[in-house]
């Protein structure tokens, strides 16, 4: 061969390599555009609808996407709608992570305040994941529970570090530990849960409803009953 021989098949080869490189990366970027899609429009319907109330079929009419594709990407509405679940609460906690430093010198009770409104925040800014939260946190569909807890598990675990880092800097009585406020919140937020199922509650006003009262409960919690200082 060749030097000139050589430098021809060399182009040739650069050539094949951004041909089917580009094609490779132009497919993948339309399966991501396509699953975007089928997210956005499986977002809104949940929001709107719950589980139970939502279909596949609206979720396919809304984007003009048909049910072959939706299904080529998701193997069921339950998939689906676990994807619409874990995507809310890793939102959720890649803001909370970013907007709560890991060091705060400032008083319990305004880290506690801000813990809540950088919660208040992401919701404000997300109006879409506020429904699909509190189903989760509420209500989540009985043959979904298992999966949800899962999708929810490290928002869970950065709310129960954060409570054990405020625990922290507080004296605790000598018969109580950090384990057991934690294990009693958790046991209290089972309650309001619960409570805030009771169809008295308008859905659109769950969300604020819970969220006051786990603010309530943590500030109980933390401080007690009775007027500080007295």
């Amino acid at each position: 061969l060749t030097t000139r021989s050589i430098y021809a098949m060399m182009q040739k080869t650069d050539l094949m390599v951004n041909y089917f490189g580009g094609s490779s990366m132009k497919r993948e970027e339309k399966n991501q555009q396509t699953r975007r899609r089928i997210m956005d429009s499986a977002l809104a319907e949940f929001a709107a609808n719950g589980y139970g109330g939502s279909s596949v079929n609206t979720i396919c009419a809304a984007q003009g996407i048909s049910k072959g594709i939706v299904y080529h990407y998701f193997e069921s509405k339950d998939e689906l709608y676990l994807a619409c679940v874990e995507e809310c609460f890793q939102c959720l906690t890649a803001h909370l992570s970013a907007a709560l430093p890991e060091e705060d010198a400032g008083a319990v009770e305004d880290q506690l305040g801000r813990y809540f409104s950088a919660r208040m925040a992401f919701f404000q800014e997300h109006p879409i994941y506020q429904s699909i939260f509190c189903e989760a946190v509420i209500s989540p569909p009985a043959p979904l529970a298992e999966g949800v807890r899962a999708r929810r598990k490290e928002f869970d675990a950065l709310t129960v570090s954060t409570l054990e880092r405020l625990l922290r800097r507080l004296p605790l009585r000598a018969d109580i530990t950090v384990e057991d406020v934690v294990d009693l919140f958790r046991q209290f937020q089972d309650f309001i849960n619960a409570q805030n199922r009771s169809p008295s509650i308008p859905p659109e006003e769950r969300f604020v409803h819970r969220d006051a009262q786990c603010r309530k409960l943590l500030t109980v919690l933390l401080y007690g009953v009775t007027e500080r200082g007295k």
